[in-house]
């Protein structure tokens, strides 16, 4: 086993036992139960017939034969039965030389087992049969409540893998469709998804347009349309429509697959506050262990060697490190898999628990800021043309061009005016725009280079708008019309409407923004004065970003890198923290430590805000855990006895339960945190 405890973080969330087969914590969850249930139902006679109950109580117990029987018969069934996941992790604990939480309750009923049968026995004056009985029922059930909390925090990441439908619908050559096991199917094998279904497998849409929910993705609850070309995720619903999808990963490869995989890794691990968890779980093994060796001999010496036995298994009990060892797994398993479901996907629990100190986020422009797509932000007309006439005739011409200003250009005019004239003799002149006849009429439409090439004069009026704009660093086309400048159209790369929410969000946090992006100075400063920006680095070059993120910390500042995670690798690997958003499609981003799978800005104030409710809980445990132990080791060594209060060997293994029980249920507060952006 690894680690400290019961054998290490994951340890701590398996409770290896030698006798549970294969499973998850729902297996464990089940072991604790049962074993404690039957312990429980032996213990009631166990504690009926007991001396010391009956003169606490005043009471007689019926005798017969083999009344003497029951302590020790009993017992021996509950000390093997139910103390036997304890005795085997205490065992591999010993054996790993990393003694903890499970090595100490094992020497502690040990101890008590033996003493009460030297008694049965007549070697000895100390019986604890009952104590030693109700004890072990109670740490099976602070177990099982430990193992179900768990498994409720890492059910969601379970989940996750029954989004995939069992079954397909594989479309063959001839058009025939025949269900398959989702199972069987391969890369390149075309699909058919009908409305409510779901995707089972990465692919890219062949034919059918429609809404899909990709909720459990990116953690966004509105559908995302989708047509032909665009890229599909597996365990994504078609909502509306039927599409036809063409497999391009299953199994392993899918982006499902890839995000169970982050979860994984993230909850192995391993940030700063766990390893000083760690330690003091190791830590706390010794100081029990020397405080049940002091006690021990203390009340020895006083003559009081039957005291000495229940104060020694009463501190070893009390002392166990089991809260301190769950302080942080818990909070983890909780944290990681809720994030998961929001869109939030962690990769490295340590850049996580960072994100908290952030005090200046470097935001890249295209892709993250902006949707890195250009849309028409402006038109302006001469005065022989109206505005609808002139998107008219732009969108006409534009419709057969590949180039991405020209799809905007089309797009815009198609949501303005629906359907748009067909256009004749398009041809295309490179560097200078397009051409074609629209209506009997000659169209052109281009840039600065078009009107030179032609000695075109643009009108006055018309100059002055088309100037501001390219001070804006906005792009500019002319629309030419018989060889006349009839108007222009302003494209601008598209600021995300979320994105000033974000920007505000961070401020209000104390947080500084910078921009960084390859654009003009004036296309950067125009983004920024509309976001409200702090800083902006522009023109600069992919490879030289990693050197602005070194700028910022060495002015002290703790620096977020947030990219698009291609491009901007260098500069993720760099800062303290790295988030790559926008990758709801490929979630293996290495050079991040937190992949954002919405493209969303506002994610990353939903991880710092994660970052900070982990972190606070992850502290709170910490100090209660080692805070009841300071108060109840010297309790339960009996350093109150002189005054008449003894801490009863029962009431030490409730104490140790309930504050492990009190541990899970503050981690589980995190589950009413909000991670997503309102």
């Amino acid at each position: 086993m690894d680690g400290h405890g019961h054998g290490g973080e994951h340890a701590h969330l398996h409770h290896e036992t030698h006798d549970d087969g294969p499973g998850g914590h729902g297996d464990h969850a089940a072991l604790f139960r049962d074993r404690f249930w039957l312990t429980l139902l032996l213990t009631i006679p166990v504690v009926i017939w007991s001396h010391h109950v009956q003169e606490l109580l005043g009471y007689t117990a019926p005798r017969g034969p083999g009344a003497e029987l029951i302590g020790p018969v009993l017992g021996s069934v509950i000390f093997f039965y139910g103390g036997w996941p304890f005795l085997t992790g205490g065992l591999d604990e010993a054996r790993g030389r990393q003694p903890g939480m499970m090595l100490l309750i094992s020497m502690a009923i040990t101890v008590a087992y033996v003493a009460s049968m030297a008694t049965s026995l007549g070697l000895f004056s100390q019986e604890v049969w009952w104590e030693l009985s109700l004890l072990i029922a109670i740490m099976l059930l602070g177990h099982w409540v430990e193992m179900r909390a768990i498994g409720q925090a890492q059910g969601a990441l379970a989940a996750l893998a029954e989004l995939l439908p069992d079954d397909a619908e594989i479309v063959h050559d001839d058009g025939r469709v025949e269900r398959v096991a989702a199972s069987s199917l391969t890369e390149g094998d075309v699909i058919l998804v009908r409305p409510g279904a779901r995707i089972p497998a990465d692919g890219e849409v062949v034919d059918g347009a429609g809404d899909v929910d990709e909720s459990m993705i990116t953690g966004e609850s509105t559908p995302v349309s989708h047509t032909v070309g665009d890229r599909v995720v597996a365990g994504t619903v078609a909502t509306d429509a039927s599409l036809r999808v063409r497999v391009t990963a299953t199994g392993e490869q899918t982006t499902l697959a890839g995000i169970q995989r982050m979860v994984a890794d993230a909850q192995a691990s391993r940030s700063r506050t766990q390893v000083l968890a760690d330690r003091a779980a190791a830590l706390l093994f010794y100081v029990a262990l020397a405080a049940g060796a002091v006690t021990a001999l203390v009340w020895v010496a006083f003559g009081q060697p039957a005291f000495a036995l229940d104060r020694t298994v009463t501190v070893l009990i009390i002392a166990c490190p089991h809260a301190l060892g769950l302080a942080i797994p818990l909070v983890t398993a909780i944290s990681t898999t809720k994030s998961a479901r929001s869109g939030v996907l962690v990769k490295d629990r340590l850049a996580l628990e960072q994100v908290r100190t952030v005090d200046a986020v470097l935001f890249d422009k295209t892709g993250t800021l902006t949707r890195g797509e250009h849309v028409v932000t402006d038109i302006a007309t001469a005065e022989n043309a109206d505005e609808d006439q002139l998107l008219r005739l732009a969108g006409a011409v534009e419709a057969d061009s590949e180039h991405p200003l020209a799809r905007a250009v089309h797009a815009h005019a198609r949501r303005q005016l629906g359907p748009l004239p067909t256009a004749g003799g398009f041809r295309s002149m490179t560097g200078r725009g397009v051409e074609a006849e629209v209506d009997g009429a000659a169209v052109a439409v281009g840039g600065p280079a078009l009107l030179r090439e032609r000695d075109l004069q643009v009108p006055d009026g018309l100059a002055e708008r088309t100037r501001a704009w390219a001070e804006r660093g906005a792009a500019v086309l002319h629309v030419v019309r018989d060889g006349q400048v009839i108007g222009a159209l302003s494209l601008e790369d598209e600021v995300r409407e979320v994105s000033r929410q974000a920007v505000d969000d961070l401020h209000a946090a104390g947080v500084k923004v910078v921009m960084i992006t390859g654009d003009a100075r004036q296309v950067a400063d125009a983004v920024a004065a509309e976001l409200d920006i702090d800083e902006v680095f522009a023109e600069v070059l992919p490879e030289d970003k990693d050197a602005k993120v070194a700028e910022l910390q060495a002015r002290g500042l703790t620096v977020a890198m947030v990219g698009d995670g291609v491009n901007d690798a260098p500069a993720l690997a760099r800062a303290d923290v790295g988030i790559a958003i926008g990758a709801g499609t490929d979630v293996a981003v290495e050079s991040a430590g937190i992949v954002l799978a919405s493209d969303d800005p506002r994610g990353v104030v939903a991880v710092r805000r994660l970052s900070a409710a982990s972190y606070r809980k992850m502290v709170q445990n910490l100090w209660w855990a080692a805070g009841y132990n300071l108060v109840a080791i010297p309790l339960a060594a009996g350093v109150l006895a002189p005054i008449g209060f003894v801490l009863p060997m029962a009431l030490g293994a409730v104490l140790m339960s309930t504050s492990t029980i009190i541990v899970a249920l503050n981690a589980q507060l995190l589950r009413r945190v909000r991670l997503t952006a309102a």
